[in-house]
Order: C-alpha cells, then structure tokens, then sequence
C-alpha cells in the first residue's frame, strides 16, 4: 500500500512553522510526525503540501492509495486500522478526516459515498503552534518507548548522577560528562553522537536528538527536545528544537518553538508567563489577529532561519516568522513578519538577497546546500508573507 502524509485544515494555524514545511515533519517528541508514521506502519510515506514546497517534499501517487492526515499523531491502535481500509473506506474523528482508502483516477473525493468508521480513541493532534510543546512531554514518552523497545542502553558512566536509571537511554557514541540526569517525571533519551558537557542539569522528558550538544552548566526542565545538530545552554523549560538551531548562551527559553537554523544571541530570554497571570493570547495566521491559547504560560515561537542579537528580549507570547533578523534592548512587538529586521526601535524589510547569502553560509557550516530548492522556498515564503510588513 502506498501511504500519503497531508497537511489538513490546520497548516495555515500552524505557521510560520509551516511555511517551510510540510506538517509532517515538525518534530515533537523525539521524532518527526512523519518518522512516527513510518516506524508504526512499517513503509515509506510522501506528502501531499503546498505547491511551492511539492519539489522538495513530493507526493509519489500509485493506483492504491491511503491519505493520512497529518496532524494526528499515530499509535499502534489507530495504524492498525487505517492499515485495514478497503476501497471507499475513512476513518474520522468527529468531524474531522483521519484517513481514507483513495485511487488515483479519483480527482474529487465525496465521503458521502464511503463507508465511515468513527473513532472516540484519545490520540494527540496538532492544531495550533502550542500543542507542539504542550503535548511534547507525552510524545517524548511515546517515542522513548517506541525507539527503545527490546533494545539496551549504552552503560551509563559511573561519575554520572543518575535518578531513575531504567528510564534512561544512552546511544552508542554519546558522550556525557560529569552532570545530573533525573528520570524522575519521564525518560531521558541521549542520541547518537551528542554531547552532554560538565556541569548540565537535566529532568526528564528530555530528548537531546543525534549529533547535539548540551552546553556546560545548562539547566533543562521536562517538556524539552533538542533536535539534531543543536547547541543548547542556559536555562531550558518545556521547549521544542526542531534541530539545527543554536542557543548556545546562557539566558531563559520556556514554553517554546524554535525552528531549523536559527540561531539565538547570548543571554536572550523569553517571557513565558504575564505580569498579570492572565491567559496568553497569540498571533494566529488564519484569522490574522492575536487569539486566546488557552494557556496562563506560553513562550516564543520562533520560524526557521530567524535570528536574534545578544539580550534580546521576547514578551509573552511572541511569534516571530521565518528569516527575521532582530536586535536592539527593550521588548520588540509580540508579532514580526518574516524577513523583518530590526527591534524596538521599529523594523524594515530584510532585504532577499542578503537573507539568502546568510542562509547558504548557515548551512554550509552544517554541510548542507542551500540549494535551487530552498532558494525557490525562501522567495515564495518572502512573496506570500508581504502583506505583513507594513513598516
């Protein structure tokens, strides 16, 4: 069977986050969406994504196919039933698609005529920005069991300060020096080839993902995954790398998303909870307006590519797109378009070229090319997200 990752009705809530990506890779827990899909199905998976990104992210179509909505997060109950679709069969959850058995002579698909099963199971969704690090200590436990299971750690060093050792997992070829590793509240899984430096203080959930590493000194609350080929320090609460990413310095970063190749200036900090304790609103792409999460503690969500300047400061809930550049003291708005530059003295357009100069050196220091691809990427997304900088 030929499976098929798409977006789904909530990519648009999803952005920035999205506008350089497919739903299904954004990472929560350990893994991307798509790595969870693939490890419990068992195949390879394409995806079905916005035009402009279909060249990097392609959709192979066969006679048979099985659309999977992409913003449910997958157990091995729900993969057991999409898995058994026929022909004209979806699977909903209330009023929303899950997954449905599709040919590719269909060019409309009316679920009137299909046979729908509903299901009441309680599985993760990712609707708004902030389920990503809301639902991310129960998804790093998800996948902790699912990447674990039957094998065994690597030893745990002996000079090591371990709590709760069985629900620790080292890889081969992780390095971990004299720190506390707390698997009290959830599992601590330590990647391949990643770096714990002296001194670091780590609860659990935790996931430092292949080729990281974990400043000296650095302090991480449960809740937090740092994606591969990171650079973390400081203090660390409840926060999503999605990889790529440096936040190398000492400075406080709670209830966040931060996306690929960024990079976040020494003691920057972000302000999770208001003055007030009142609940967090933040700025939402479909409705383009600020909107309530629901949430008295929400951070920073932080689009690939963006950068920010030593001591900068985030208010409570700010969301900052892709490739924006900003600096200066005192809080910037709560809401920076992409390819915006500056702070709180005021903000102009980031030039394109120079985003796309900066991006290449980003990347070739990661052997990574910026290619024709992620060029085409970058000047759709600096069209599209126009409208928003009205300096």
């Amino acid at each position: 069977m030929n499976y098929i990752l798409f977006d789904g009705e909530h990519r648009d809530n999803l952005l920035p986050l999205t506008y350089t990506r497919p739903v299904c890779e954004i990472r929560i827990g350990i893994l991307t969406i798509r790595e969870k899909w693939e490890k419990l199905l068992g195949f390879t998976t394409t995806t079905l994504t916005e035009e402009y990104l279909q060249e990097k992210y392609p959709m192979v179509e066969m006679e048979q196919n099985i659309m999977i909505n992409a913003s449910f997060l997958p157990t091995e109950k729900i993969v057991e039933q999409i898995k058994s679709l026929k022909e004209n069969e979806a699977i909903f959850k209330a009023d929303e698609i899950v997954a449905f058995f599709t040919t590719n002579s269909q060019k409309e698909v009316n679920f009137d005529l299909y046979t729908i099963y509903e299901i009441n199971d309680h599985f993760i969704q990712i609707k708004n920005t902030w389920d990503i690090f809301s639902y991310n200590a129960i998804a790093i436990q998800a996948d902790f069991d699912l990447i674990t299971k039957n094998r065994e750690s690597a030893e745990i060093p002996s000079h090591i300060n371990a709590i709760n050792k069985e629900n620790i997992f080292i890889e081969e070829g992780a390095t971990v020096h004299f720190s506390s590793l707390n698997a009290s509240n959830g599992p601590i899984y330590i990647g391949k080839n990643t770096e714990i430096m002296e001194g670091a203080l780590v609860r659990g959930p935790f996931a430092l993902c292949d080729n990281s590493t974990l400043k000296m000194g650095a302090k991480i609350y449960g809740g937090t995954t740092i994606g591969p080929h990171c650079k973390v320090g400081g203090e660390v609460n409840n926060t999503v790398f999605f990889g790529y990413a440096n936040k190398a310095h000492d400075g406080f970063l709670g209830n966040s998303v931060i996306g690929e190749w960024c990079n976040l200036g020494a003691d920057s900090n972000n302000s999770n909870l208001k003055n007030n304790y009142a609940e967090v609103k933040l700025w939402n792409y479909t409705k383009e307006r600020f909107i309530k999460t629901g949430l008295q503690f929400c951070g920073l969500i932080f689009g690939d590519h963006s950068k920010c300047g030593i001591n900068t400061m985030f208010n409570t809930g700010t969301v900052v797109g892709v490739s924006a550049n900003i600096y200066g003291g005192n809080f910037p708005r709560n809401f920076i378009p992409s390819f915006a530059w500056g702070g709180n003295a005021g903000f102009k357009e980031y030039n394109l070229n120079k985003a796309k100069e900066v991006a290449k050196i980003v990347m070739q220091r990661r052997k990574v090319e910026f290619n024709e691809i992620e060029e085409k990427i970058f000047e759709t997304v600096f069209e599209i997200s126009k409208k928003y900088r009205n300096f």
